[in-house]
């Protein structure tokens, strides 16, 4: 099952400010988790989204089986500003998509996606709603660390990284000090590390869930 932070892709963009809150997106993956009768379950988040399942297993780590997650910034680094946030919010309100095309995340900029891949990635940002990612960004974004908590991790975990994400780099170290039960796999690709690197990413993530499958 894949799942999409709100207002992106073809998930919902609620009005309620409160929907965008990390904490509500816990209890959305609990839902989720009892709408599919499942007791225990992987997870598997990347960038923001990894910050949020990350959280999900420190509050549920009885519901986790094991986990994997990619370069997540939004994990590691301190809180981003809310200010810097609200900055960001108010450029998108006016700008509209010239900001969301200017993004350093685009997938346009990527250099070490497929063509194919990339082209479909850009189509896809067409479905972004304004008001969704702006949501994310005052709401998500400024509450989405967890560098004060990570340290209580009990779930089995391992962060497949890119190597060529320099903003992302430093964060490895010390996600390898603080974070309990955390194995580390550097591949060569950049931030969006599972579609550059795919067949070495799913190699890595099949072979990691194997070793904890209860079936």
């Amino acid at each position: 099952m894949v799942t999409e932070l709100f207002g992106h892709g073809r998930s919902p963009s609620p009005e309620d400010p409160e929907c965008y809150t990390p904490d509500n997106y816990v209890l959305e993956f609990e839902r989720i988790r009892n709408k599919i009768g499942v007791e225990r379950w992987f997870l598997c988040g990347q960038s923001l989204g990894a910050a949020l399942t990350l959280r999900y297993a420190l509050r549920h780590p009885d519901h986790i089986i094991a986990q994997v997650f990619t370069n997540s910034r939004s994990a590691f680094s301190e809180p981003a500003s809310p200010e810097a946030m609200s900055v960001l919010a108010d450029r998108l309100e006016k700008e509209g998509y010239k900001v969301i095309d200017a993004f350093p995340l685009h997938p346009s900029q990527s250099r070490h996606i497929k063509n194919e891949i990339k082209d479909a990635l850009v189509e896809d940002v067409k479905l972004i709603h304004l008001r969704g990612f702006s949501n994310t960004i005052l709401y998500t974004a400024p509450k989405t660390s967890l560098s004060q908590a990570i340290n209580k991790n009990q779930v089995p975990a391992l962060l497949v990284a890119g190597r060529f994400d320099k903003q992302f780099t430093p964060l490895i170290e010390i996600a390898e000090k603080n974070m309990p039960k955390l194995e580390v796999l550097i591949l060569d690709g950049g931030h969006a590390i599972n579609i550059q690197e795919p067949d070495k990413f799913n190699e890595a993530v099949r072979n990691f869930i194997l070793r904890f499958d209860e079936r």
